[in-house]
């Protein structure tokens, strides 16, 4: 029977009878990848339900590379597919990061044309592909929406921590022109109130001597901070003097005579080599007394450039809550000295601080400014569930695997486990 059937007054008997149902929840994908450390974060209307980073599932160490495995976990997790996204979120603004590059190797052309050439395959054949590069992640047609790389980190930090109201210092390598960042979040506002461009970075600076010291750039930096207290910061001043002007507010700017990152292939230049008794050390090589004590001044300046810089955004903000993310938010000894010594009462640090909290932060960020959504900050804990937000998996499925390996193992209670005190 069609609706012409029905007289005016049928209609209007028949509608007590609808049911009304529940607005469907709303599902944001949080996307970063193509740099390093990749991951994927959904949320459902407002809740981090999952996050993980590619690395975990494809056992590859910082793997940079489109999350597909993180991906389907979070949609797993929640239930749902691509097609229910309401939308992707990406965790930078890869134009404006190709804008610093094509200035950057202008600027310093003919010098940077390796690095330009070497960048340019990548980018053309990639990373001015976003959206595309999305979609064909997902297997399916999905709307791709961009944050700011700094806004990602800030947003990673500030939502999801115990705070009505807080300072906010991001700092990394760097992301699109923005290398440092300060300001503040109160409910679902995020202000920025002073930021450092590169080239002049904090991050890239640790990087540096990471390379200096022998490690790999983007991925030893934690065995140049473990290195550090072995040596004696007898470099410090000598950083301070030559490399690094420091002003009182925590700004600075580098020499970069002792840098190569702008137009080489590597992170310092022959300068440093005058500058700390020697060339840098070769990879594998065995370690000398000459890099701990190099580890021990780089981390006591980056530390000395944290205090400043947390103690100008409390004097700006007056607020008694900080929170921070970016890589170099990763250096857990300069956060001790930062929740001893600044002038903050309370300290929250995303734990996936760096390029992988974008996903979180972007997800979020979508969420709370693009959707206007409202956030509710609970002083008793946070919103990223103790960062347990990876695969879990149950007793029998632990047992089953361990039976398939031939692994010896042994189930015991709680009662039975040893506790160290």
């Amino acid at each position: 029977m069609g609706l012409g059937s029905f007289s005016t007054l049928q209609i209007i008997a028949l509608a007590p009878h609808i049911v009304k149902t529940e607005p469907l929840p709303r599902h944001i994908l949080g996307i970063s990848a193509y740099y390093h450390d990749s991951a994927a974060c959904l949320v459902s209307d407002g809740r981090i339900v999952a996050a993980a980073q590619e690395e975990r599932f494809s056992r590859r160490k910082h793997d940079a590379r489109f999350p597909t495995l993180a991906a389907k976990y979070c949609l797993q997790e929640a239930g749902i597919g691509v097609d229910d996204l309401e939308c992707v979120g990406f965790y930078d603004k890869p134009l404006l990061t190709f804008e610093r590059l094509l200035e950057t190797h202008l600027g310093t052309a003919p010098k940077g044309l390796r690095l330009y050439w070497k960048s340019m395959s990548v980018w053309l054949n990639q990373k001015l592909w976003i959206p595309q590069e999305v979609c064909r992640g997902l297997g399916a047609d999905v709307k791709v929406l961009f944050g700011e790389h700094h806004e990602s980190h800030a947003a990673s930090a500030f939502y999801p921590s115990p705070f009505e109201e807080a300072a906010i210092l991001t700092t990394d390598g760097v992301g699109e022109w923005t290398t440092t960042s300060f300001g503040f979040g109160r409910g679902t506002e995020l202000h920025t109130l002073a930021e450092i461009k590169f080239p002049h970075s904090l991050g890239l600076l640790y990087t540096a001597f990471t390379y200096f010291t022998g490690f790999k750039p983007n991925s030893g930096e934690y065995k140049l901070m473990g290195l550090a207290p072995y040596g004696e910061p007898k470099y410090a001043q000598r950083i301070l003097d030559e490399i690094v002007a420091l002003a009182e507010d925590g700004s600075f700017r580098l020499n970069l005579d002792y840098f190569n990152y702008v137009a080489g292939l590597t992170m310092t230049s022959s300068a440093m080599d005058a500058l700390f008794d020697g060339p840098a050390r070769r990879p594998e090589t065995p370690l000398t007394q000459r890099e701990m004590d190099i580890a021990a001044s780089c981390q006591k300046v980056t530390e000395e450039v944290l205090l400043r810089m947390a103690r100008a955004a409390h004097r700006e903000t007056g607020m008694k809550n900080l929170c921070l993310a970016g890589g170099v938010a990763l250096n857990c000894v300069g956060n001790g000295r930062l929740l001893r010594e600044s002038p903050f009462e309370n300290l929250w640090i995303q734990p996936a601080a760096g390029d992988a909290g974008g996903a979180v932060g972007v997800a979020l960020a979508l969420w709370h400014r693009h959707f206007e959504q409202p956030r509710s900050a609970d002083p008793d804990g946070d919103s990223m569930s103790g960062a347990y937000l990876g695969p879990a998996f149950a007793a029998d499925e632990i047992e089953s695997f361990l039976e398939t390996q031939s692994a010896p193992a042994a189930s015991l209670g709680a009662d039975e486990l040893s506790v160290c005190v």
